[in-house]
């Protein structure tokens, strides 16, 4: 299983990118694989294939507003573990013995 971070946004469309933002995040809800949503991106969980197509699918998105889109990614690819996306912030918290801000 992959954990995917990524930040896509289309360039010279303004101050603000949110409408943008909810495009690609329409497309990950859709896609049915788990995902959190932050301030700086979001992390999709899946099999590598998938969250890959994924991205590509939210680049292209992108590039129909604009000529130039930027792109950020993180993948964390571990054989045979599925569930992280929640079970590695439990981990850090079993640490430090208390729940983290979310």
């Amino acid at each position: 299983m992959v954990l995917l971070e990524m930040s896509i946004v289309p360039m010279g469309v303004g101050d603000s990118v949110s409408q943008y933002v909810a495009e690609c995040v329409d497309f990950v809800d859709q896609s049915g694989l788990a995902y959190e949503l932050h301030s700086m991106g979001t992390i999709v969980e899946g099999e590598l294939p998938e969250v890959l197509a994924l991205m590509r699918q939210c680049i292209e998105k992108m590039a129909e507003h604009s000529d130039r889109v930027s792109c950020t990614a993180k993948l964390d690819f571990r054989r045979g573990k599925s569930g992280r996306l929640k079970s590695k912030v439990a981990s850090v918290e079993q640490q430090l013995g208390r729940e983290v801000s979310k």
